[in-house]
């Protein structure tokens, strides 16, 4: 059973709504106030605060767990000036081997609103280092926070959680690196200037893409646009003139009606010798023309086609979470371990406390009544009946540590106690 008194008290995307996280947001500005408040409770003995658009969780360790777990839960709401009875019913918390397995999960992307994002490992150790930084860790949180990130790193080597992309524009480069294998040296056409079609591009010029055209009926924002990217601007009066020189084109439009048809891309693949041309249409309603797909050497895919992607890769990544679960479950039973191994210090360091006073009295005992010895002399009787404690003690006290580690160890603990007279 857990000694270290661990809690964690937190609202997330899964029981809290975006407009009442937001106003429990920790800003980077107020972490240190915050911080500082929570140190001088009674309650708290260290803590760490992580906040980010998806979730406010506060671990800490505490002398008493339900008195912790109220004064956490109030002092969020507090805070930042909001009724704790009305913020009550979003919060979750967890005690000891609970805590553990979620931070373990947090760390590794499983309790994320997309499974597999990285995003989230980079945030809990900034939320760490900066405790840390506050001396607002002790022991306890620094170990396992450690282990966290030794847990999450297991978890990224040992599956394959994030290797599917789970976005819009990470579908459409896994499909273009199935097209063109090598995405290096090739080049793509934004037609349209949205959101998803610049991360689209970028995600492309990430893995090799070297050139990049951008057409839009604003030409300033084409313009704009394309010096981001390092490309080039096209008049889009103009852009189907220039649709052969792209490999990839990417189309994002508001335009009511298609503004690319299958005889522009025919054209376009004619001029080109017939080298193969993919085509990402995310625009709703659709910019290109369905049959152009029926053309040798086309590939074209909408909106839909890429959520199925996304959709399956998303079945895969939980497909790995079971794994990545399993290795949680692990880690989390050898911390549990190490917790719990944390009970046998003290009683060790009585036992050796008690042997030492003996120790130095039946010593001092013995010395006044030989007059004989030399300075050298005691002080090597001094180090031998040290030793000799010492050897007697030293496999009592590792069968002991591991022992405390099993189901029945408080039982160890107790008899020892008992036997050497610790508690009297």
């Amino acid at each position: 059973m857990l000694e270290s008194n661990l809690v964690m008290v937190g609202v997330n995307h899964k029981s809290t709504p975006v407009e009442i996280r937001e106003k429990l947001a920790f800003s980077a500005s107020k972490i240190e106030e915050s911080s500082e408040r929570l140190a001088c409770s009674d309650e708290i003995v260290e803590h760490i605060i992580i906040s980010t658009c998806n979730r406010v969780e506060i671990y800490a360790r505490v002398n008493d767990q339900e008195l912790g777990i109220t004064s956490l839960k109030r002092f969020i709401a507090d805070f930042h000036n909001l009724p704790y009875e009305e913020l009550d019913r979003f919060f979750y918390s967890y005690r000891d081997y609970s805590a553990v397995e979620h931070l373990f999960r947090v760390s590794s992307s499983l309790d994320s609103l997309v499974i597999g994002e990285s995003q989230v490992l980079g945030q809990v150790k900034d939320a760490y280092h900066h405790a840390r930084s506050l001396q607002a860790t002790g022991m306890v949180l620094n170990q396992l926070f450690e282990k966290a990130f030794t847990v999450a790193k297991r978890v990224r080597e040992e599956t394959c959680i994030s290797e599917k992309g789970v976005s819009i524009s990470s579908a459409a480069v896994e499909l273009a690196r199935k097209i063109f294998e090598d995405l290096e040296n090739h080049s793509v056409m934004l037609v349209g200037a949205g959101e998803m079609a610049e991360l689209a591009a970028k995600h492309l010029i990430s893995y090799g893409v070297k050139t990049v055209y951008v057409a839009s009926r604003t030409y300033n924002r084409a313009v704009n646009l394309a010096e981001t990217l390092n490309g080039s601007a096209v008049d889009f009066a103009n852009f189907a003139d220039e649709l052969h020189r792209a490999d990839i084109v990417i189309t994002s439009t508001g335009a009511p009606n298609f503004i690319i048809s299958k005889e522009m891309i025919a054209d376009a693949i004619h001029r080109r010798k017939n080298k193969p041309m993919f085509f990402i249409d995310i625009a709703v309603p659709r910019d290109i023309e369905p049959e152009a797909n029926d053309l040798e050497n086309v590939y074209l895919y909408d909106i839909d086609d890429l959520q199925s992607v996304v959709s399956a890769n998303m079945k895969e990544r939980e497909k790995e979470a079971v794994q990545a679960m399993e290795i949680i479950k692990g880690e989390v039973q050898k911390f549990n371990n190490w917790i719990v191994s944390l009970s046998a210090v003290p009683t060790i360091v009585e036992l050796r406390n008690k042997a030492e006073s003996i120790r130095k009295a039946e010593l001092d005992r013995t010395l006044k009544k030989i007059n004989t010895l030399s300075a050298e002399d005691k002080a090597s009787i001094d180090q031998m009946t040290l030793a000799i404690i010492n050897k007697i003690l030293h496999h009592p006290t590792i069968k002991l540590k591991k022992q405390t580690q099993t189901e029945d160890g408080h039982h160890y603990l107790k008899a020892i106690r008992h036997l050497f007279h610790l508690d009297e």
